[in-house]
């Protein structure tokens, strides 16, 4: 989850909304890559979730974090609730997922290194509490009432709407986790093309990604619960948009969307004012019911914008949200596999000829066999596996073009990040089916394996 937005002035015009989302134009050499990626902490002895404060806690490894590697303290309501240096950020979601929120990177050897160095300083810590964090994209095992929500306005505001808008809300921040990229664009024309792109193949990163086959001790029935759960958590800003698709789709068509999402909160002197249900066009005129007389700055704008979750999204960037948590080389195949398709323009041209066929339905139905079947999915003919291989091997292509080499100079290009992808694609397997391989074998359905063999 986003942290509070700052440094927008008032929104004296009505075009200033769809000019803030202007402003994230960049010329393709400023074009950067921004790598987030959530995990599950735990107890070792007790393979039970942390807790916000204690010996073993959330707020534990912050503190290492922070005394140990270099990191600034974010303080909110009296509680360290999460960490920055050198343009990334620590942050809590709401059931204690840690998460880095990369800084933005010029290549994906960079972005690798410094998801790497995390990793690598998260263990450090963990290791002299008696901490573990696994990568997945749903808690295996544990509770609702398991999870402790963290000390974040935002997230005591949204807990309780969660329940009154759909059936998963809660379930998605507590117990799932996912992998990211933020991508940038150079035009207006640049964007609509990408989200376009990132929008109808999403459930293919999904699929490739699949890593949450267990919920509440069980086989669920999904390779993607985490896929699932989104599909059922607040229809008015989740989804995959069929509106991006029609003709004439731009920054405005952007803002009407996002101002017909209902609003959860405005932030203020370091607090969350409940606003809930309430719309951003009424903010405009002064009549929001939470703030009345008072009109929004760029920087509500900004937070509003966090609070709209489909499949891909714009603000000054375009996020892929499609993926599971997982593995540490698939947290560095995920940015290379969108880098690949959309940071050159022949890959992006040929990802936009796999897909602007497809209807509305289509893709929907993509969306939904993805989390369902994994590779073995399959809608109207068009099989996941194949889809997946077209799409690798154009990011394949797309990063061998902007031959960014890496280990100085050593490494060509940026294609071996793919190498994940690709023996999923040969094998047909992607980490869910590993899980599943697991359980119904050597495990023999212990799924208390699943800590000490995947764990980071």
């Amino acid at each position: 989850m986003s942290i509070p937005q700052s440094g927008g002035g008032p929104i004296e015009r009505h075009e200033q909304l769809a000019e803030y989302l202007a402003d994230g134009c960049k010329p393709k050499e400023d074009w950067r890559i921004g790598t987030e990626h959530e995990k599950f902490g735990y107890c070792k002895d007790t393979l039970k979730p942390l807790p916000y404060a204690g010996e073993r806690s959330i707020l534990a490894v912050l503190e290492g974090l922070r005394d140990g590697h270099g990191w600034d303290p974010l303080i909110e309501g009296g509680n360290l609730i999460g960490l920055t240096k050198d343009g990334a950020n620590i942050s809590l979601e709401p059931g204690g997922q840690l998460e880095l929120s990369g800084a933005p990177l010029e290549t994906i050897h960079q972005t690798c290194d410094e998801v790497n160095d995390h990793l690598r300083d998260v263990k450090d810590i963990s290791d002299k509490i008696g901490v573990g964090f696994i990568g997945l994209g749903a808690a295996p095992v544990w509770t609702h009432d398991q999870m402790p929500l963290m000390p974040k306005g935002r997230y005591k505001l949204m807990d309780g709407y969660m329940q009154k808008v759909g059936t998963m809300g809660t379930t998605m921040m507590r117990r799932t986790c996912t992998v990211q990229v933020n991508l940038d664009f150079g035009s207006e024309a640049d964007m609509v093309q990408k989200l376009r792109v990132a929008l109808a193949l999403q459930p293919v990163a999904t699929a490739l990604f699949a890593n949450s086959p267990f919920f509440e001790g069980k086989v669920n029935g999904h390779k993607s619960w985490r896929a699932r759960v989104w599909r059922s958590l607040d229809a008015d800003r989740t989804g995959m948009l069929p509106f991006v698709f029609e003709e004439g789709f731009g920054f405005e068509r952007w803002v009407d969307y996002a101002l017909d999402v209902p609003m959860y909160f405005v932030y203020r002197d370091g607090q969350y004012i409940d606003a809930l249900g309430q719309s951003f066009r009424d903010f405009l005129q002064g009549k929001l019911p939470a703030l009345p007389g008072e009109t929004p700055t760029l920087s509500d704008w900004a937070d509003h914008l966090t609070t709209v979750f489909p499949e891909a999204r714009i603000k000054k960037f375009i996020e892929m949200r499609g993926a599971d948590g997982g593995p540490w080389r698939r947290l560095c195949a995920l940015p290379a596999f969108w880098v690949g398709l959309l940071y050159d323009q022949s890959a992006l041209d040929a990802a936009w000829d796999l897909v602007k066929g497809w209807d509305a339905e289509t893709r929907e139905g993509m969306r939904v066999a993805a989390s369902v079947d994994g590779l073995q999915a399959e809608v109207n003919g068009l099989r996941m596996h194949d889809l997946a291989a077209e799409a690798v091997a154009i990011a394949e292509a797309g990063l061998k073009a902007r031959a960014r080499p890496g280990a100085g100079g050593l490494v060509p290009d940026e294609t071996h990040f793919l190498n994940a992808l690709k023996e999923s694609i040969e094998s047909g397997k992607v980490p869910a089916d590993e899980l599943l391989d697991h359980f119904n074998g050597d495990w023999n359905g212990d799924l208390s394996r699943i800590y000490s063999e995947f764990s980071y």
